[in-house]
């Protein structure tokens, strides 16, 4: 599939590929354990900085579309500088499927951090249809399609949560 040796990425790696750099979310994607939980953490000072602009909600909400947009090739081509089929340090994904969570739901802590762990276990654990997807559709548009997935049911779970106690 891939025309290149599949490669271990490093910082010095990351640094020399904006587009990677970009692909590992910032670096975090190279956390030696759960790079997938800590490729996370930077949507939300990402969410946060968009929230404090008080843009209004459709335009917080196109900002969200654009990251999960731009997600598809970033993420395509970082996988093929890795030689790696969807390598777990690519978390471009999580980033922006968190962020596009935390633009539906209100501004307050407690909603984040379950919104976080939410996704985070939708994620990891990728009940049915997302492992469905996950093993099916390849690419950069596969690697931001199980996270999307993931982020339509953490926003599911908090709406009927939510409603449950209203």
């Amino acid at each position: 599939m891939f025309n290149t040796p599949p490669i271990t990425p490093t910082w010095r790696w990351l640094c020399r590929n904006p587009i990677c750099f970009l692909g590992f979310g910032f670096g975090t994607g190279l956390a030696p354990k759960a790079p997938g939980t800590f490729g996370t953490l930077p949507a939300l000072p990402l969410a946060w900085l968009v929230w404090q602009c008080h843009f209004p909600f459709m335009l917080n909400v196109l900002i969200a579309l654009l990251l999960c947009a731009v997600g598809i090739p970033i993420c395509g081509y970082t996988e093929k500088m890795l030689g790696r089929q969807d390598y777990g340090g690519i978390v471009w994904d999580e980033i922006a499927a968190m962020f596009l969570i935390l633009m539906f739901i209100p501004f307050d802590w407690l909603w984040w951090l379950a919104a976080f762990l939410l996704f985070r276990f939708f994620d990891a654990v990728k009940p049915w249809p997302i492992r469905w997807f996950d093993a099916r559709v390849h690419g950069g548009f596969g690697i931001m399609l199980d996270d999307w997935i993931a982020a339509a049911f953490s926003l599911l779970v908090l709406y009927l949560f939510s409603g449950a106690f209203a």
